[in-house]
């Protein structure tokens, strides 16, 4: 229910832009965010903004990239600048936690995106 988009290939110093959206019928999300998962490596979170716009980054992409949200259309985005071969993997848009119309909240309910690639060549 979250349909990820932008992934590509991009020179070493390019950018690429990631975005994504629910196509599930809910108020708002707790929190959406972006991880990836490269070759051999375990899924790692790489950006996350709450409902209040706060926002947590992974050290690696600090002063690189940018997480952004829309809370009235349920769409995260990430704008990724500087990029590093490193940052070569697969990408995946998540949000936690939900409240429906109704106000009721779930606390423990997580979508994922169906992932996008992003390589990086040197």
């Amino acid at each position: 229910q979250l349909q990820a988009s932008g992934g590509g290939l991009v020179q070493a110093g390019g950018s690429l832009r990631l975005s994504c959206a629910a196509s599930v019928s809910i108020f708002k999300f707790n929190g959406m965010g972006w991880f990836r998962q490269a070759p051999g490596k375990q899924r790692e979170l790489v950006a996350r903004i709450s409902s209040g716009g706060v926002t947590d980054y992974d050290d690696s992409v600090k002063g690189r990239f940018t997480i952004s949200s829309d809370n009235a259309k349920n769409t995260v985005a990430l704008q990724m600048n500087s990029l590093k071969p490193e940052d070569t993997a697969v990408y995946y848009c998540n949000a936690d936690g939900w409240w429906d119309d109704s106000g009721v909240y779930y606390p423990n309910e997580q979508y994922w995106g169906q992932g996008t690639q992003v390589t990086v060549s040197s």
